[in-house]
């Protein structure tokens, strides 16, 4: 299970503390990281918990999407380092597939009291650029990123088109609109749902398929159906060109042919 923390354990002098900090990394995030507020306060819901969205870094199998993950401060923060955890589901090496637990060295050993959240959330984006399978939580992802990364890639995007956002959060979702989709204007499911249910996984596979498979496919792959209808066409337009040539012809012959003949009985009139 994941961690949970509360302000209420947290001395004054450490709320202080981290309210600069989130001041800081709302006026000034690191690249691809973003704090995730209440829209109507536009500050976290708690200071003892914080939690951010980051944007998958281009090149990977996380590219284009977005994921959530929260930093949970214990009583004798700064002494000791937050805990990081994954919210959305992702196959990472580092990150423990069913608590989301992440595992970092700025988060354990590299940690001192100095250490800001800007640094903490910059090492985790990092992290998904350039793995540490030594130091795995999901050893089927570490073992598949050393033996073949095109396997493990395909596995991480899979995973990553599942439960990763398409657009950001806040984008997504404005809980100060009574919780709809701002794009859509439509009710939101849920707000932290992370994938969609199995059965429409399988009707969205279902219905692809049918509607892929009556459409026939050259060699190439592409569909054929709109070479067909432009092929279709000329022949019928080919064909019909061709048939009113040949009655153009045939007319202009017959009529030629008895213009000649005409001529030739009135010749032997005279």
């Amino acid at each position: 299970m994941s961690g949970s923390g509360s302000a209420e354990n947290l001395p004054p002098r450490t709320l202080s503390r981290v309210a600069r900090e989130v001041r800081s990394l709302l006026k000034d995030p690191p690249e691809g990281v973003k704090l995730v507020v209440d829209p109507e306060t536009g500050t976290p819901a708690s200071l003892a918990e914080l939690q951010a969205e980051i944007s998958g870094p281009t090149g990977t199998p996380y590219e284009s999407k977005y994921f959530q993950l929260k930093l949970v401060l214990s009583a004798d923060f700064p002494a000791s380092p937050p805990r990081g955890y994954f919210q959305t589901k992702i196959y990472h090496p580092n990150v423990d597939m069913s608590t989301g637990a992440i595992c970092v060295n700025t988060l354990k050993k590299d940690w001192t009291s100095v250490t800001k959240f800007a640094h903490v959330l910059s090492i985790v984006r990092c992290l998904l650029i350039v793995p540490f399978p030594e130091s795995s939580l999901n050893d089927e992802a570490g073992k598949l990123f050393m033996d073949s990364y095109e396997e493990f890639s395909r596995r991480a995007r899979l995973m990553a088109d599942v439960h990763g956002r398409p657009r950001p959060f806040t984008e997504m979702v404005d809980c100060g609109n009574g919780g709809l989709d701002n794009r859509t204007g439509q009710k939101v499911k849920e707000l932290s749902g992370d994938a969609p249910s199995r059965s429409e996984l399988k009707r969205g596979i279902s219905s692809a398929t049918m509607s892929s498979s009556s459409l026939p496919v050259h060699r190439g792959g592409r569909s054929m159906s709109g070479t067909s209808m432009r092929s279709s066409g000329s022949l019928s337009r080919s064909s019909s060109v061709g048939s009113n040539g040949g009655a153009l012809r045939n007319s202009g012959n017959s009529k030629t042919g008895g213009g000649v003949k005409n001529k030739k009985k009135s010749l032997k009139r005279l």
